[in-house]
């Protein structure tokens, strides 16, 4: 048995009892927390990494002016119980230097909670510890505790330096007719390594109990959360951003849209102005096709036929594009709208000759509008000169009104338009025939004001005879 030389705290015999029985309360005391301390582990396991193995060694000495220094190796099992608390298995081994031979001179595992002073986002971490332990000292065995601080510093999410500094309660030896105690304090330093197994679903780095997107596509890189990283933060992530680097719109995949015509800035040849995208995002104002910044004619009607310079087209080279020209493959002069004079038959000009244009009525009206007048006159000179020409009239009117009404109301129409003709000196035998149809023979819809404006008329059909 190897002996330490200590200066020893002499209890006398008439408070021998007494200690003994404060030591035996203070065993089952130390037994209660240990059992709490066994049950803390079933419900602690939160931490990816729970499980943390320690290695170290330092120094230890008695706390007496003359107590003797020796080495400590230590050696410890950790369980993580919560972001503060670690339940520590520890164990640490005295040995003093004699004759420059290292001799053991006392083993004390110890059962300890470790309180964490700083979150697992820190790489310090400092700590404050306490426990219960079993102390065997070359010569007798008990139950004592320890307590101290320290600190730790991980290199990685792994791997940690530590450094503490704590006190050992020692127990009490029966020296004859004496009981001393010895209490020590130590420095250790050390390496901690942690270790687990993390469930990573979507193999991201982050465990499934941390991450926030536990469904990541493989290979994407996240941040701490486990969730795509999204660095211009315009939530869209950056494996779905075609601009990453550019805050932009989730319906352009990210990307920005300064002149807002739906078209992502990287794909817009024209960026700043609203145009469309079947031009690549410029505009086209007379909508030709040409985008106004290529456009060298920027004002063609819309419809027209152009060059790729947006200029209109004049295929038959006669002086007229093509959008004014009613021939536009054949060249013709302008004052017959491009197309090529034609020889008309005698028959065709007098048919030309024998054509006059109805006469239009205002609403529920018998006389004609005054500016019709003319058509009559052209009427009348026609009879006039062509005495082998008479005419036949047909009355009409719109849809407003009773069938009736309108057939009267085309009946009045005739007869206004045909006293003018007789007032013209035409001889009423020259009539042929008078129709009234009423609104039964439309020249265009009655569903429009227009429509029916043209549906009010009296028309004439020239007819020769021989």
């Amino acid at each position: 048995m190897f002996v330490v030389h200590k200066k020893r705290m002499i209890i006398s015999h008439a408070g021998s009892f007494r200690t003994h029985l404060k030591f035996r309360n203070m065993k089952k005391t130390i037994l209660l927390l240990l059992i709490v301390a066994f049950a803390a582990t079933v419900n602690g396991q939160t931490s990816d990494k729970k499980w943390g193995l320690g290695v170290g060694v330092g120094a230890y000495g008695t706390v007496t002016d003359n107590g003797g220094v020796g080495f400590m190796p230590e050696l410890y099992l950790s369980r993580y119980l919560s972001p503060k608390l670690d339940l520590m298995l520890k164990t640490d081994m005295g040995l003093f230097r004699s004759d420059l031979l290292n001799k053991l001179d006392l083993v004390n595992p110890f059962l300890d909670l470790r309180l964490n002073l700083s979150n697992e986002t820190k790489n310090l971490r400092p700590y404050l510890y306490a426990g219960p332990g079993l102390l065997w000292d070359n010569q007798e065995t008990g139950l004592n505790f320890n307590a101290g601080l320290g600190t730790k510093y991980y290199f990685n999410p792994a791997t940690a330096l530590y450094l503490d500094a704590g006190y050992i309660h020692g127990i009490e030896i029966t020296r004859g007719t004496d009981l001393v105690r010895d209490n020590f304090i130590k420095g250790t330093i050390g390496l901690e390594f942690d270790f687990g197994k993390v469930q990573d679903s979507d193999m991201d780095g982050v465990s499934d109990k941390k991450d926030k997107c536990p469904n990541t596509p493989a290979g994407v890189a996240v941040d701490e959360n486990g969730c795509p990283l999204d660095t211009d933060g315009d939530g869209v992530a950056d494996y779905l951003d075609d601009c990453p680097t550019e805050a932009g719109l989730t319906s352009l995949k990210g990307c920005p849209d300064r002149d807002k015509d739906g078209i992502a800035d990287k794909d817009d040849a024209c960026p700043d102005v609203f145009g469309l995208a079947s031009l690549k995002g410029c505009p086209d104002t007379d909508g030709d096709g040409v985008t106004d910044k290529d456009d060298k004619c920027p004002d063609t009607p819309k419809g027209w036929k152009v060059d790729a310079s947006g200029c209109p087209i004049d295929t038959d080279k006669d002086g007229l594009f093509d959008g004014e020209d009613d021939c536009p493959t054949v060249a013709g002069p302008k004052e017959n709208k491009g197309c090529p004079v034609k020889e008309l038959t005698a028959e065709e000009i007098e048919a030309q000759k024998m054509k006059v244009e109805p006469v239009y009525f205002d609403f529920d009206k018998a006389n004609y509008i005054a500016i019709e007048k003319a058509k009559i006159d052209k009427l009348v000179n026609l009879l006039k000169e062509n005495s082998n020409y008479n005419v036949n009239i047909t009355g009409h009117a719109d849809s407003k009104g009773e069938d009736n009404y309108n057939i009267n109301l085309s009946k009045r129409r005739i007869a206004s338009v045909v006293k003018a003709i007789t007032a013209g000196g035409i001889k009423k035998n020259r009539i042929l025939s008078t129709k009234p149809l009423g609104e039964s023979s439309p020249a265009a819809t009655n569903d429009t004001e227009e429509g029916r404006a043209l549906n009010r008329r009296v028309e004439f059909e020239v007819i020769k005879t021989k």
